[in-house]
Parts: C-alpha cells; structure tokens; sequence
C-alpha cells in the first residue's frame, strides 16, 4: 500500500475548480491498494428555520483505491461540495476557529431547548451574540399583536460598557423610522458601519435619546429580524458596536478607535442565530399559551364545580393556596423528617392543579345531594307541613262536627244561660279542651320535626342522647296517623322521613353520603382521560387519594400510608383546615383557628393525618396566607 498525498489539486465541481497534482514513489496502478486521505473545507449555505448549518467544516477523507480505479474519478465523485484548500498554519488555524465556532453554537442551541423562561432565553441570545461578535452591547425587541395596532416590547438588554444601567421594559411605536421597526416591518437586515452619519433621505434613524442619557456612543449596529418557521417575524435582535477585543470598555472619547464594523460573516452567522433564536422563543411563547390554556381551563372547571355546589364556592381555591404554602414550607426544612422531600416548581404546579381539580367529580353527583342543607329536602319539609296543616284541619272539622251532632241530640232549655254547672256547657268545653291538646301535642310534633330537621341537632342539650321523652315522643310521632283526602290512612312522617330526621351528624344519609364519596372516583375518571405531559402526570392520583387515611379507614380505596403521595397527605390536611374553618357551609358554622388545629393534632395523633404536616402546617402558620389568625 502506498500513500498518494494531493498538495494542490483542481477538480471543476459545481461551479468551484480545485486544483491538484499527484506525486508518489510509484506507479498507483503498480500496488494493488491506494490509499488516499483527502482534506478540504465545505462550504454551504445557512439553513433559515429550525436547521442549523455550518459555514465551514473540516472533512478528513479516506479512500480505497483497488488498481482499477481511476484516481481522477474518485476525486471527481468525492467532491460533492464546493472545495477550498487552504494550506499549512493557515488551514489549521482556520480548522481550529471553525471548530470552535461550531461548539459554540452547537452550545447555543442545546442552551436554548433546554431552557423554559423566556427571560433566560432572551438573555441567553443576547450574550452569546454578543460573544460571538464582540459586541459591546446589544437587546431584543419582541414584536406584539395583542392589540388592535401591534408594537414593539423592549425585552432584554444588555450593556459591558454601562454594566451599572438598569433596563426596564417598555413598548415602541412599530415604525420604520426607528431601526428596530424598519427591520420588524421590512423583515430586512441592517448593517450599519456608523450610525450617527446616516442618510438624511433613509426611512429609519437612530434614536440618540440613550447615548445622550448615559453619556455613551452607539456607532456599528447590526439589527436581524427574528423569523419563526413560517417566515413571520415575531422580534427583533439589535447588536450595538462591535468592538476589536471583547474586553475593551467603550467611550465616546475611544469609539472611533475601538469599534469597527460587523462583517458579512457576522451577519450570515447572526442571521442563522436569529432564526435559531426565534424557534425557541415561539417555543417558549407557544408553552406559555398551552399554560395559559391549561389554566384557563381548570379554572373554568372550578367555576362549574362552584356553581353546581355554592355551598363550597371558593374551596378548590383556598385549598390550593394552603396545598402551594405547605409544599413551600417544606422546602425550606433543614432538619426532621421532611427535610429529604423537595419539590420543583413543576411539581408544585402540579400539586396546585391537583388541589384545584379535587373536587371536579361533583359535576357527576346529583345537586339535590350537593345543595343539601338541612336532613330533609325543603319539597320533603312542605309536603310534611302540608299534612301537618291537613290534620289541624281534619281535628277541627271533627271538632266542629262533635259539637254539632251534640246540639241535635240534646235539648237545651231556653232561654239558657252559660253556667259552669250545666252539664251540656261542660261537654261542649270538653271537645274544646280536647281539640287543644291534640293541636298542642301536633305542635309539639312539629317543633320536635324542625329542631331534628337541623344538620346538628343531637349536640342540643334538649335532646343529647335522646332522652326517655323525646324518644316517646318520636315513637308517638313515627306511630301518628291521619286520614288523608283520598280516604286512606297514612303515616303522619314516613319510615323513610324518620331515617333521615335521626341522622346523628350532619345533614346526609347512608345513601347520600356515598353518593357525594363517590365524587373522588369520578374525579379521578375524569382526570385519568386527559393525556398529561410527564411533569403533570400524577394529577389524578393525587386528587384521586385525598380523602384516604394513613391508618386505612378513609376512601375509596382504604389505602395506608406507604399508598398515598405526600402530594395527597399534603392535600388531605388543606382540605380538612378549610372544611372545618368555611363559613359558607350551610350544614355547619365555621370553626375557629385553634379548635381546627386542635382537632388536626387529635387526627395525627390518631395516624389518620400525617403528624409532621399537621406540626409543620402549625408551626409556619400556613394558615395565615387566607388571612386567618389564632
């Protein structure tokens, strides 16, 4: 084998020449392999929406020669590119900037996808351009059209030279007579050597107003629109003075001297950086919106659990604030058992939108259920004073029709006169008396009925432990009958009615109650149809388990502790303080602070709630970011 080397060759090849000419120890054809190594530059063009291309690009090639082969048309069907050879020091100086031009924006790519706030992005374009160029000061314009006229947001700046100047954002008129507006209307590039000696006649001029406020001098710049993949420009990158060594510190006394022009080169690469630059922007621009959705639509989600149940307006979100505070409180412990669990700020957005859609499955629970607030429905209570009403009624005709059947069948002598010793006078006060005592003992019903019908009636002295009498009273009550229109005999309260007036706690039955548990599998249902990303994929779980207990008694599920997510115990404690702490729940009245975090502290000490939450939740008073305090 022997090494054919090309000290200069032309080979014609679209359009360019390469020039060449072959020297060796011996006839190629003479050995039956050849080897050849080739090197040269390729030279392309800048892809201009989401591609990146390098100008220059050092290829090393080798080749296989059998001695059949024509040398020339190996060469010929190698050079594909446009070849420029560049000899010596120079080619390898020149391979070694290429080099590192390529690292440097192969960086700047991964930098941008990597990166989600907008503001890093910004700031990240503007430094590495500037690195690029030497430029010693440079911004971003973001172009706005959520208006009826669109304008120009001064974004991001940044300044070696007045590095103590503080940049806030502002809005522009989108004009051509300011760089930025010529070029976000014109979509064209500027590249201006001086810019204090423009053309009078040009359309655009530079604004002096900065250079007189901070005493500075803006001379080169170069202005690039930034185009998204459709072409449409969506901002502005501005470099400002391009200096000879980066490290230089620009005045108006040394800018003449230290600043120079951008080159076409630069151009050419800030233009592809801009492109670049755009995509990741529209990215970031597109995620904000997909966030902005997102979080339109769980809010427009928690408005309809809201209207459905007003009994709870307001919960999903205060739930959420205490859910957000507790998570933060925990990322800030250096010691205990807490202080290995920590949580970004994606998980955290996540644990929000749990605590926000923890409730959704309401929207599936009846609203005769969610809007209860008594133990019997209020069509239940009147069609129960309706009978109550009908047999007042029934007692006094019957009243009316014993006095009458008395007059006809005994004669009173005439002329009579009321006396207590007549003995028809004192029959007819008897059915009086007796049509009081039964309307009394009717009252009574009633008055028993109304205080029993109160979600909480069996914490009244009156009737704590039901009482000998006030059970007599209920059997009389449950025993009481009446003739109804249609003749029939009929229960005064129902069976079904009594079940509901006796329930010990609250306004809900058996029934009813697990029709509103089942709120958190239809939550969960609903949650688990929607395609999450990867860092909100536990939503539904966490939602899924807040009403589950560490000891297993709670539900759907009965889980334990080692089952359900910190996420979920953290949610469970926010959900119980504000239950317990509400002022809109009709079936209840609103607890103080102290008695809620006493009644925390006995569910911990129970292993129903987790006990460091709950010491963690009282001791940084998460509560008061809903304005409660002890």
């Amino acid at each position: 084998m022997e090494t054919v080397t090309f000290q200069k060759s032309k080979v014609k090849t679209k359009g360019f020449e390469k020039e060449y000419t072959e020297t060796s120890n011996s006839d190629r054809r003479a050995s039956a392999e050849t080897s050849l190594k080739l090197w040269y530059f390729q030279k392309n063009s800048f892809w201009c929406e989401n591609k990146l291309i390098i100008e220059y690009q050092a290829v090393s090639i080798g080749l296989l020669l059998t001695n059949d082969c024509d040398l020339k048309q190996i060469i010929m069907a190698a050079s594909n590119f446009p070849i420029i050879e560049i000899e010596g020091e120079e080619f390898i100086s020149a391979s070694d900037e290429q080099a590192e031009l390529i690292e440097q924006l192969l960086a700047i790519g991964t930098a941008l996808s990597s990166t989600q706030d907008l503001e890093e992005i910004l700031q990240l374009i503007l430094s590495k351009s500037r690195e690029i160029t030497s430029s010693d000061a440079g911004s971003v314009y973001l172009l706005d059209k959520t208006d009826a006229i669109p304008k120009l947001l001064f974004k991001a700046s940044q300044n070696d030279s007045l590095s103590n100047a503080s940049f806030r954002e502002f809005a522009v008129p989108l004009t051509p007579k300011s760089l930025a507006g010529y070029v976000a209307l014109t979509g064209k590039t500027l590249n201006i050597p001086d810019a204090q000696n423009l053309l009078p006649n040009l359309p655009y001029q530079l604004d002096r107003s900065f250079d007189r406020s901070f005493s500075y001098r803006t001379r080169s710049v170069l202005v690039l629109p930034m185009q998204d993949a459709e072409g449409e420009i969506i901002g502005v990158l501005q470099l400002i003075n391009r200096k000879r060594r980066s490290d230089i510190i620009v005045t108006p006394e040394n800018a003449l001297e230290v600043i120079q022009p951008y080159s076409e080169w630069e151009e050419r690469i800030l233009r592809s950086l801009a492109s670049l630059a755009a995509i990741s922007i529209e990215r970031n621009i597109l995620q904000d919106s997909i966030e902005n959705l997102f979080e339109s639509f769980v809010r427009a989600s928690v408005e309809i659990i809201e209207r459905r149940d007003p009994t709870t307006s307001g919960h999903s979100e205060r739930v959420a604030k205490l859910t957000v505070a507790l998570t933060q409180e925990i990322n800030s412990i250096a010691n205990g058992s807490l202080r290995l669990m920590k949580f970004s700020d994606r998980q955290i957005q996540e644990i929000r939108y749990a605590a926000l859609l923890h409730d959704f499955g309401k929207v599936c629970v009846p609203e005769t259920i969610l809007n209860k607030r008594q133990k019997l429905y209020p069509e239940q209570l009147q069609v129960i004073r309706q009978r109550f009403a009908l047999v007042q009624r029934t007692l006094e005709r019957e009243c009316a029709e014993k006095k009458f059947q008395y007059l006809l069948n005994n004669q009173f002598p005439q002329p009579h006169n009321l006396s207590d010793n007549c003995p028809h006078c004192q029959q007819i006060r008897q059915l009086d008396t007796n049509l009081a005592a039964t309307s009394e003992k009717l009252n009574h019903f009633w008055e028993l009925l109304i205080q029993l019908n109160e979600p909480q009636p069996l914490k009244n002295q009156e009737i704590t432990a039901l009482s000998e009498e006030v059970v007599a009273s209920l059997t009389a009550l449950l025993q009481y009958t009446y003739q109804d229109i249609d003749g029939k005999t009929k229960p005064l309260v129902t069976p079904e009615e009594m079940e509901q007036l006796l329930v010990p706690f609250g306004n809900l039955t058996i029934s009813e109650r697990q029709a509103i548990e089942a709120h958190v599998t239809y939550s969960y249902e609903f949650l688990n149809r929607i395609p999450w990303t990867k860092q909100l994929e536990n939503i539904p779980i966490i939602a899924y388990r807040h009403h589950e207990k560490l000891d297993g008694s709670g539900y759907p599920l009965g889980l334990t502790t080692s089952e359900i997510p910190l996420q979920t115990q953290i949610l469970t404690i926010a959900d119980i303080y504000d239950a317990l702490t509400a002022a809109d729940r009709p079936y209840k009245r609103p607890l103080a602070v102290d008695i809620v975090l006493k009644i925390l502290r006995e569910e911990a000490s129970k292993n129903k709630i987790n006990f460091d939450l709950v010491q963690l939740f009282e001791q940084r008073q998460v509560y008061q970011i809903l304005g409660h305090q002890l």
